[in-house]
């Protein structure tokens, strides 16, 4: 079936939305202005239950359906924007310096919305669909504080799915494949600390930035020569840090990075190597290595059945030809994988078309998928709560 009517008579509506949560960008958790407009908006639709600050400002939605008791799903939204100055251009675009919704929350959220109004409408199906809105994705915290603060267990939520536009991919197609579709995502900090001194006599220092640079070269044979080939493992430092003056040898050197795996185990063995060659190199030249690591977001891990229900829904809205069921993970990470642990679920993208990229200060969510995103949101609701016959 093609877009559902009614969800195409919402664009405008939902587009409005959209932009409205674009032009008033939010960071982190600290997300007052949107979760209140979320808020203001699932009360008017008449859902049946509206909870706040879950997870510390999280919204949970609660609909019944109206054809009997049935299961439990749950379908999850991002909300938070990112540390960006904006250069859209858009007349919708960020009213506050810095901050922008560069990765698509903005849609993401709106979208939801707009199938929390078509569903409190309707309610053609049996059990409950439990609406997510989360903060704090982009810092990889979010996820986490909502299940802690027992979103899932609180709720009844027996499978949950989540969605994310994809720059690239034509505009309202989809995507999705089972097991890993998105990357683990760890972050890391090294510190070599040494001797400082004066650079006019390096021979009485012990020079951390001479190390560090060896260190990083190093790191790359993890990959290259650690690493079983078939696996998909990247190191990145992507920061480093040393020195205040030209004539100065620093006490230390800090170096910043990150991990990205589809492979789970692939997770500690990484890091057991950066640590030892780290250790090895700093005490070859008579420092020390302070090491700091963490995996905020584990591999995104759609479930086989609920990936089947997921791309069939999706096929039903954009066509096989439309639906690629087979689709190339990336390794950038989301911490709905947090949620995907905890229960059986899928995470599908949604095509943006040809847009500047994610996390690029050009970037817009294209509004012409709204429709498409909302009659994958109820379809799946219908189709995974279809009552029995």
């Amino acid at each position: 079936m093609p877009v559902l009517n009614r969800a195409a008579e919402l664009h405008d509506e939902v587009a409005g939305w959209r932009r409205h949560i674009h032009a008033h960008p939010e960071l982190g958790f600290d997300l007052p202005g949107t979760a209140n407009f979320v808020a203001e908006r699932l009360r008017e639709f008449g859902c049946d239950q509206v909870e706040t600050g879950i997870g510390q400002s999280g919204i949970v939605a609660v609909i019944k359906g109206n054809r009997g008791d049935g299961p439990t799903i749950g379908l999850r939204a991002d909300m938070d924007a990112l540390p960006i100055v904006e250069t859209s251009g858009a007349g919708h675009a960020s009213g506050t310096l810095g901050i922008m919704h560069a990765c698509g929350h903005d849609g993401h959220t709106a979208m939801l919305l707009g199938a929390a109004k078509y569903l409190a409408e309707t309610r053609n199906f049996s059990g409950t669909c439990v609406l997510i809105f989360q903060p704090a994705e982009e810092i990889g915290q979010g996820a986490k504080a909502m299940i802690d603060d027992g979103v899932l267990d609180r709720f009844g939520i027996d499978r949950v799915f989540g969605m994310h536009n994809m720059p690239g991919l034509k505009a309202g197609s989809f995507a999705i494949k089972p097991a890993g579709i998105m990357g683990s995502v760890s972050r890391f900090t090294l510190r070599v600390i040494g001797v400082g001194g004066h650079a006019a006599r390096p021979n009485a220092t012990v020079d951390p930035i001479v190390i560090a640079s060896q260190i990083i070269t190093a790191l790359q044979t993890i990959v290259g020569r650690n690493t079983d080939p078939v696996s998909s493992v990247v190191v990145s430092v992507t920061s480093m840090a040393a020195g205040t003056a030209f004539n100065i040898i620093p006490e230390q050197a800090e170096m910043l990075g990150t991990v990205r795996t589809l492979e789970a185990a692939q997770v500690e063995e990484t890091r057991a190597a950066i640590e030892r060659i780290a250790q090895g190199i700093a005490a070859a030249h008579g420092a020390t290595v302070e090491f700091e690591f963490d995996n905020p977001a584990t591999v995104t891990f759609n479930h086989g059945a609920e990936t089947d229900l997921a791309a069939n829904v999706a096929a039903d809205i954009a066509g096989e030809a439309g639906t690629d069921r087979d689709a190339k993970p990336v390794l950038a990470g989301e911490d709905f994988s947090h949620m995907l642990n905890a229960r059986p679920g899928a995470f599908i993208f949604i095509g943006n078309g040809e847009s500047a990229g994610l996390h690029h200060p050009a970037y817009d969510f294209n509004d012409a998928i709204i429709p498409q995103g909302i009659s994958y949101w109820v379809r799946l609701t219908e189709t995974a709560l279809k009552p029995a016959t």
